[in-house]
């Protein structure tokens, strides 16, 4: 769903997140999942509760391993 920019060309919509990073938190997910999923360092943490932790950790990994990611927003 591209919007047609000016002289009838189509405009390209530029990615947020690489694909990469996408299977990123999919790996994470699953691991949420399966209940194996651990927050904090060294595996020393608790059990991930929520999705959006999750996801959180998913793209948090993705952005250490220097994949195209959004900085993370400081509310």
């Amino acid at each position: 769903m591209a919007k047609k920019a000016a002289r009838g060309k189509v405009a390209s919509k530029k990615r947020k997140y690489s694909r990469s990073a996408g299977s990123d938190v999919e790996n994470e997910m699953r691991r949420y999942k399966k209940g194996t999923a651990k927050s904090g360092r060294g595996g020393k943490g608790g059990k991930v509760k929520s999705r959006k932790q999750a996801i959180a950790i998913g793209l948090s990994k993705a952005r250490k391993k220097g994949k195209k990611v959004p900085k993370k927003s400081s509310r």
